[in-house]
């Protein structure tokens, strides 16, 4: 069920209605109930898939937390008879049962991610090798990709990790832990969203505030005009850009990363803005995932801006224990005395970087154009870090740093690098990729950018004027809300001020979106992960 189907708008229309007509006990089971539909609908079968994830998660969050309580009440009431040796190896063997519990459901979970996500991309460069030395390739397995498993998979890791922890306490009541995993307004495309955080208000009860209301309708429909206007317009040039290589180089693959650029960010954003204003519509707080990212000055301040939930995950769980664990310090201790004091602190910290940027290419696919994606943002950021005093040195001698100048430079400079960056997520095939970017310094056709060539994209002149000013409005909206909610100035304004900017958003969306045969708008991209 796509975000931009009418069978969406039916669904959640009738959801809203009856979440607030409903006795208030009523409304977190009617999520979960709404949750489950749909899932469904893209498929029945595949919602064994995500209560299988739920409920062993569940189970084994539950075992975490008795043990932690158990253990708690026992040298609490033991605390005169036991020594402090004695409390201590009670607490470890503790620690190990719980541990058992968070290492056998992590395997399985991720388990089945890996199965169904990269079993096929593991056979297929298998394959290859075995090909190659005259052997008979593997079968591939006939698994279809179940609908946003890995956002619900890393959502479900997270509660118990954090739960392993002790940060959070294990939800005792399955039904409401599924509802956790399973809400479906950011089951798609996320945020990946905390339990501490997202069950504050997920299971409360909530009065119709119509403020609220309003406000989560008119950043759906922000989103929607990200998407439909912007979005699925400039997908027509970026798919006839990429569709043909060969014929599509030069200029036009400058033009591709740009358009590809644009698209992301719009088509991204507004799925967020509608899973955030839906969220919002039935009174649940969901966390940003986006912080003006395209004004970034760097691009470990873009990784700060940008997929903020995603970032913050591998952050916490992967990043940090890795960095921190025994095995790591064992490593920097002996790095140091072999290599010297400056190497051994830092050669431990690229290890484990070059472990998040490798997980994270290939969290958003199974393809060698996404691995190499993560492993190129991994080199500009330690590259970035290693430079670290000779930009310092630079700003204190030519005392550029806070100038305005300089910030847009900065700014242009990492939207440049963003785009070549985003282009790997475009091409078939990595051979592609490359061939394209190679492209734009070898292929000198620059006269296409002006004597009528970017018409054949299968854009129009009025298309191209609809794109300008959405661009336009996107960049105003990004400005304005530097100063705070932009929602927020325009509900202060006069009624006629407040009628004709959201009508008039509205119509823009129903007049100017980009509608597919049926009116059927175009599957928002990070549906695919």
């Amino acid at each position: 069920m796509l975000f931009t189907s009418y069978e969406f708008f039916g669904f959640t229309a009738a959801l809203v209605l009856l979440y607030y007509l409903l006795p208030k006990r009523c409304q977190w089971p009617l999520l979960l109930g709404a949750s489950c539909l749909f899932y469904m609908a893209a498929g029945p079968r595949y919602i064994l898939y995500i209560l299988f994830t739920a409920l062993t998660t569940w189970f084994a969050g539950v075992r975490m937390g008795r043990n932690a309580q158990n253990a708690a009440a026992f040298l609490k009431e033991h605390k005169e008879e036991l020594s402090k040796e004695e409390k201590k190896r009670y607490k470890e063997g503790r620690k190990r049962v719980r541990r058992r519990w968070l290492v056998g459901c992590l395997v399985l979970n991720m388990g089945i991610l890996a199965v169904v996500k990269y079993a096929n991309f593991f056979i297929t460069n298998l394959n290859s090798l075995l090909t190659a030395g005259g052997g008979r390739g593997l079968s591939f397995l006939n698994l279809a990709l179940p609908l946003g498993i890995s956002f619900y998979t890393f959502q479900a890791v997270g509660y118990l990790v954090d739960v392993y922890r002790g940060t959070v306490k294990a939800e005792e009541n399955p039904f409401k832990f599924t509802l956790f995993v399973s809400f479906f307004p950011q089951l798609i495309q996320g945020p990946i969203s905390r339990f501490g955080e997202l069950g504050e208000t997920l299971y409360g009860p909530h009065d119709f505030d119509r403020k609220q209301v309003c406000f989560g309708l008119q950043r759906m429909l922000w989103g929607y005009f990200k998407k439909l206007v912007v979005a699925d317009r400039i997908l027509a040039a970026v798919m006839t850009i990429i569709g043909d290589v060969e014929t599509y180089q030069g200029a036009y693959a400058a033009v591709g990363m740009l358009f590809y650029t644009i698209q992301l960010y719009a088509d991204f954003t507004g799925g967020i803005d509608v899973t955030i204003g839906l969220a919002q519509t039935l009174g649940i707080s969901v966390r940003e995932n986006f912080n003006r990212p395209y004004f970034s000055k760097s691009l470990k301040e873009y990784w700060r801006r940008w997929h903020i939930s995603m970032c913050s995950w591998f952050r916490d769980y992967l990043f940090y224990p890795l960095s921190t664990s025994k095995a790591m310090q064992k490593f920097t201790k002996f790095t140091r005395k072999h290599l010297g004091d400056k190497v051994g602190r830092r050669l431990p910290v690229y290890v484990s970087s070059f472990v998040v940027w490798f997980s994270t290419g290939l969290w958003h696919g199974a393809s060698w154009n996404f691995i190499v994606w993560g492993l190129l943002n991994y080199v500009v950021l330690m590259v970035s870090e290693e430079l670290e005093p000779l930009y310092a040195g630079f700003h204190r001698r030519f005392s550029v740093e806070g100038k305005f100048w300089y910030r847009l430079f900065q700014v242009g400079r990492t939207f440049v690098l963003i785009c070549v960056l985003n282009i790997f997520d475009c091409y078939a095939s990595l051979g592609e990729t490359v061939k394209a970017i190679g492209s734009v310094f070898t292929v000198h056709n620059w006269k296409v950018l002006w004597d009528g060539s970017l018409l054949a994209l299968g854009l129009t002149g009025l298309d191209y004027g609809i794109l300008a000013g959405g661009c336009l409005m996107m960049l105003g909206v990004s400005l304005v809300q530097r100063g705070g909610s932009v929602r927020e100035k325009i509900s202060a304004k006069p009624y006629w001020v407040k009628f004709a900017v959201w009508y008039g958003l509205f119509l823009a969306v129903l007049l100017m979106g980009a509608y597919g045969v049926g009116y059927d708008a175009s599957q928002f991209i990070y549906n695919r992960f």
